[in-house]
């Protein structure tokens, strides 16, 4: 496979954390997302007090988080070197990994939503809202099912040399127990346990991003050391 397509999807890992931030922050969800015991007033004054830069914030960030796909790719690809002819734990991660993408993506269209119509009734925008949050946080599973088993085929990983190190493994189980809060919203409005606490959204926020940002440097380092090996058999050959 072309090296320049595999260090793209490489680089779409620190590129989703650094652009999806940067349209967050657009759509003012950074630093302070709407917090879930606003009024339906106060929710629909958040999304309507500057709907064209919020459109545009929600717009980039969903683009951004689509930038997941590649990543997870990358992540098959060497997966299957570690698996061999058997490879459960990489499917398991492609469709946990797609999973994940639609569950980040999907809520950033319906807070857009939020935004699109201004007139709408703010009972209707607190719905939407909150619909939309609950499905960017709460839905857990799959973000920490494809973490493990990456974890699980790194360390299962039979090579001599192993495909990716070890302590990859180690953080993604890391990664995996930091999101475990992420369930509490349903039972909270207020305080660091609800969507916007600190717990909860900053946890997991920090979380995936460095994730994203880590799993993509690692696997570009990889790809690399991969291209050079390749480059160098020649020379051993003839020798």
């Amino acid at each position: 496979m072309n090296t320049k397509i595999k260090l793209l999807c490489a680089w779409s890992g620190p590129a989703l954390a650094v652009l999806a931030t940067v349209g967050l922050a657009l759509a003012n969800v950074l630093p302070v997302p709407p917090a879930a015991h606003l009024d339906p007033h106060e929710i629909a004054q958040f999304y309507t007090q500057s709907t064209t830069r919020t459109l545009f914030g929600f717009a980039l960030a969903s683009l951004a988080l689509g930038l997941i796909f590649p990543l997870v790719a990358l992540i098959a690809v060497h997966m299957v070197r570690m698996e061999g002819r058997t490879p459960l734990l990489t499917f398991l991660q492609m469709v946990t990994g797609s999973a994940t993408g639609v569950f980040l993506i999907v809520p950033m269209i319906m807070m857009a939503t939020c935004a699109f119509r201004p007139e709408r009734s703010p009972e209707l925008i607190q719905l939407l809202n909150d619909f939309a949050w609950l499905m960017f946080i709460t839905p857990l599973a799959p973000f920490c099912i494809q973490n493990v088993a990456i974890a699980l085929a790194i360390l299962n990983d039979p090579s001599p040399q192993p495909v990716l190190p070890r302590w990859v493994a180690f953080g993604n189980l890391w990664v995996a127990f930091l999101f475990v809060p992420s369930i509490l919203p349903y039972f909270f409005y207020s305080g660091p346990f609800a969507w916007q606490g600190i717990f909860v959204f900053w946890l997991a926020f920090i979380a995936y991003a460095s994730w994203a940002i880590g799993m993509g440097l690692v696997l570009r380092h990889a790809v690399l050391r991969d291209e050079a090996a390749v480059t160098m058999t020649p020379m051993h050959a003839v020798a």
